[in-house]
């Protein structure tokens, strides 16, 4: 592995969890949580964060997604504030502006040890559309909640904005795209950057 990988597990009543991230990685991903559409959102994040990540999920879907769908996002969290470490050289700050068809979503991303998270602009009924095929469905709701996670765990401020949107799929679709693309700006190395970038001198 290289310096900047993790592999963590975690395992409750719930679910078990094994995630496997590079943040130097080439987007290879392998995905399985036993939700279809999150597996193909998450497959998305890593891909244009340039992340290569591995995840393997079992849990309560007999019940819903929530827990399967909340706990993997915990342990994402965990594996990229401990794969950023004392996080020296990077750029710390990242944006993009993503657009999917007739879906806009605007991110801001801060790795700065301080969690945080804004989501707005939805468009309104998102929240309780179920996402997927055959098998567990995924609720609207959750895309927040999956955000919400991955900032406390991820120690990250995280601003999401849905500037327009109406097909829900490409809704989520474009906030994890443009989460990835934000990620990846912020987690790469800068050649200018000799230490970490805080003017307190940690993060």
């Amino acid at each position: 592995m290289s310096a900047r990988s993790v592999r963590l597990e975690r395992a409750t009543k719930e679910s078990k969890v094994t995630v496997e991230l590079n943040l130097d990685g080439s987007g290879r991903t392998d995905v399985s949580t036993g939700v279809g559409f999150y597996d193909h959102m998450l497959s998305s994040l890593g891909r244009h964060a340039l992340f290569d990540l591995t995840v393997l999920t079992e849990g309560d879907t007999h019940i819903d997604a929530h827990h399967t769908v909340e706990d993997t996002a915990i342990v994402l969290g965990d594996a990229l504030r401990e794969a950023l470490g004392d996080k020296s050289g990077i750029r710390r700050f990242g944006d993009a502006l993503v657009p999917l068809d007739e879906s806009l979503v605007q991110c801001a991303v801060d790795v700065s040890g301080r969690p945080y998270c804004v989501h707005t602009g939805e468009p309104e009924g998102q929240q309780y559309v179920q996402l997927g095929g055959s098998g567990v469905s995924y609720l609207g709701s959750l895309t927040r909640h999956v955000f919400e996670t991955l900032a406390f765990h991820g120690q990250i401020a995280l601003h999401v904005r849905v500037l327009s949107g109406r097909e829900p799929h490409h809704v989520v679709e474009a906030q994890f795209k443009a989460v990835a693309r934000a990620l990846r700006d912020a987690v790469a190395f800068d050649p200018r950057e000799s230490g970490v970038p805080s003017t307190k001198g940690s993060l």
